[in-house]
């Protein structure tokens, strides 16, 4: 049932004008990321003004200031009157996730959204009006694969925004169920290592490997290796070659919209690779099983539709073709962030 409006709220939409001028919102953001005006605070010692902001990107006072001033006004930025001039600095928000060399940097998935996604959705009715059923919209892993490493620049785009997520989601999915019992752990299509990396950190004493295709892994080494890497790689096609033995293997983010038989097929040859009292994990955004929710996954939904015609899916869809490989004891958690995990015994 509906939520009952008041009748200011039906006299004035405000809500509803918020969502129609998200994109304006995010286009804020992705503009200040492209002109380096995080970059810019960061490094500054002292608050700027606008003039001095513009200056230094060499961008117009005018557009500067105004930019400025809605920045503040997310609170992303703050602004101090100082004898009747604006001075601008950055916050512990800004610094952290939006500079380049901000601890939890979002930078990456911002160009990634910014530069890959919002020209996609400007297709979505499209995508909607192709009425395409789920088992035809989801489509094969090598083509998956073209998808989104269509280009070396968008391979690393991609890499980058993969990087930057499991840096602010990586701790919650790793620690959703106890995994020190595994000594063993590979990462299927690990991508950067960051998703590794967060494993390394919750469990040392675990062997972790990534296993990717050769053009990832050289790209992971070139621009994503960390000079504390404890983390080991190892190429390989995990669809159609070998999976070596381990005692735990993490699906992140793998397959989400590939098809059933395809997906069982990956499962069932991880579970013989597995050690006996071995597992897997899958990480992946759960939709509530009767898929209206959370909103978050409903996006990601929509998402897959515009960009590789796949879409999310509730727990039961990953549970059932975890049992059908041979997976036992499958437990759920959702981590109330992004990304849930799941669990299966051999």
């Amino acid at each position: 049932m509906a939520e009952h409006l008041s009748q200011s709220e039906l006299d004035y939409p405000f809500k509803l004008l918020e969502y129609i001028n998200g994109f304006r919102v995010s286009q804020v953001i992705f503009s200040a990321c492209d002109l380096g005006v995080f970059d810019l605070f960061l490094r500054s010692p002292t608050p700027l003004s606008a003039e001095a902001v513009a200056r230094e990107l060499g961008a117009s006072e005018g557009g500067t200031e105004r930019l400025l001033d809605v920045l503040a006004g997310f609170h992303i930025l703050e602004v101090e009157v100082v004898e009747g001039k604006a001075l601008y600095s950055g916050t512990d928000v800004s610094n952290l996730y939006l500079s380049k060399a901000g601890a939890k940097s979002l930078y990456d998935m911002i160009v990634y959204f910014s530069q890959t996604i919002y020209p996609l959705w400007g297709s979505l009715a499209d995508a909607i009006r192709e009425r395409k059923n789920e088992h035809e919209t989801n489509i094969e892993s090598e083509d998956l694969f073209k998808a989104a490493y269509r280009s070396d620049e968008e391979m690393l785009k991609f890499m980058g925004f993969m990087n930057s997520t499991w840096v602010i989601d990586g701790h919650d999915v790793v620690t959703a169920f106890d995994l020190s019992p595994f000594n063993t752990i590979i990462i299927l299509g690990g991508c950067s290592g960051a998703l590794a990396r967060e494993v390394t950190r919750e469990y040392p004493a675990a062997t972790v490997t990534v296993l990717d295709s050769s053009a990832v892994l050289q790209a992971a080494r070139e621009h994503f290796l960390q000079a504390d890497d404890t983390i080991q790689f190892q190429e390989g096609d995990f669809c159609a070659g070998e999976i070596p033995p381990a005692d735990l293997y993490v699906l992140p983010r793998i397959i989400h919209d590939w098809k059933e038989d395809m997906v069982v097929q990956l499962l069932q040859k991880i579970h013989g690779s597995c050690k006996p009292g071995g597992g897997i994990l899958i990480v992946e955004a759960l939709l509530f099983e009767n898929k209206r929710g959370p909103v978050t996954t409903q996006i990601f939904s929509l998402n897959m539709l515009v960009q590789t015609g796949g879409q999310e899916h509730p727990p039961s869809h990953y549970c059932r073709m975890m049992a059908t490989a041979g997976f036992h004891g499958v437990q759920v958690r959702r981590t109330g962030k992004c990304y849930d995990a799941i669990l299966g015994i051999k």
